[in-house]
């Protein structure tokens, strides 16, 4: 990152997790310079993802990976990327968000769990003046909590949530102990969230 924070613009995104019922998203304020996959791990922190999957962000039909998701060759798990020979995998290292979302309203792909495959639309809201707190990334409002990983997707999800609202109905506990007891979608700590996104910073810019 920039040694200049009170240089760099804001990017305000929204990222919202795709055919999610009621829309799970969030609302983040990024540094311009920050780079994929440092975006990365303000998204699993944002969501609240565990980051135990492989990811991958897809803009204009080109992959921009980590070496571990390059070494698998996870190329086709199908969102219409074009794997010519021009379009390799690029390391998601060396790329910012300004790089790839260069307007208001420009989007792009992030990728969690490729078996899963919970993608996600992240959108440019607005390009924000330079703010002295630039660098930390910050989250700023958000609805329904992160789907628990492993339960097959969002279609998974949302059989989850069907059969959880059916134990309700019929007082079945054993369905309820099964499905997740006390797990709450409408539930989503933006304080929390913030606590660790503050943690973040410290441990990916100054290491």
């Amino acid at each position: 990152m920039a040694t200049e924070p009170s240089h760099l613009a804001v990017y305000y995104l929204r990222v919202t997790l795709k055919d999610s019922k009621p829309p799970i998203w969030r609302d983040i304020l990024v540094p311009s310079d920050l780079t994929l996959d440092a975006l990365h791990y303000v998204i699993q922190a944002t969501m609240g993802w565990e980051n135990s999957h492989l990811h991958q962000f897809i803009a204009e039909k080109v992959l921009y990976t980590d070496e571990d998701t390059h070494t698998n060759n996870r190329n086709d798990y199908g969102l219409g990327v074009d794997d010519s020979s021009n379009n390799h995998d690029r390391n998601e290292k060396q790329y910012t968000v300004s790089q790839l979302l260069t307007k208001e309203k420009a989007s792009m792909v992030y990728e969690y769990d490729l078996g899963d495959s919970w993608t996600h639309h992240i959108e440019l809201k607005k390009i924000l003046p330079a703010d002295v707190y630039a660098h930390q990334p910050r989250c700023i409002k958000g609805e329904q909590a992160c789907p628990p990983e492993g339960c097959g997707g969002i279609w998974g999800y949302a059989d989850m949530l069907e059969a959880i609202q059916n134990a309700k109905n019929t007082n079945s506990d054993d369905e309820l102990t099964w499905f997740g007891e006390g797990f709450n979608p409408n539930h989503f700590d933006i304080e929390e969230v913030n606590k660790v996104l503050k943690h973040l910073l410290i441990s990916n810019t100054h290491s």
